[in-house]
């Protein structure tokens, strides 16, 4: 058999110098019409995704500064429980907390202790980094308390 037969049992290809109803080399007049359209279409593509490009820029730098808030908060925490664990034991709060955190992060780190009778609590503040020029995204806080080791 001079051509393949599909899973269905119709035939795949064409056999040798069957043309299937055309001349040798002719081809239909649409194929000729769509390819020349896809000739003038060809620089479109590349100006939309220029158009596009700000969007996922936009998108990507915000997903970022996300992440960065989402951490830093987790590193407020952090900084919060070593420090009230180390006021706890009458030791430096504000040490531990910026011990505790990324260095990066570590000089926009506040942690002042609060005694009230038994226990201490410390709050700590942690300033949160931008990715965008100019804009503040205020601070991270959290608040740990332990109780005063005698």
């Amino acid at each position: 058999m001079p051509y393949s037969v599909n899973l269905w049992g119709r035939a795949w290809g064409k056999a040798p110098g069957e043309t299937r109803g055309r001349a040798p080399g002719e081809t239909r007049g649409r194929a000729k019409a769509w390819g020349k359209a896809r000739r003038r279409d060809r620089g479109q593509v590349a100006i939309e995704y220029l158009g596009f490009l700000p969007v996922l820029i936009a998108v990507g730098m915000a997903v970022v500064q996300l992440g960065l808030v989402a951490y830093t908060a987790q590193q407020a925490g952090t900084a919060a429980r070593a420090g009230a664990r180390s006021a706890s034991l009458q030791e430096s709060a504000q040490g531990a907390c910026a011990a505790a955190v990324s260095s990066w992060l570590a000089d926009g780190t506040d942690c002042p202790p609060s005694y009230g009778g038994e226990e201490v609590t410390v709050t700590a503040t942690v300033g949160i980094p931008s990715i965008v020029p100019g804009c503040d995204f205020g601070d991270a806080t959290r608040t740990a308390t332990m109780p005063l080791d005698h």
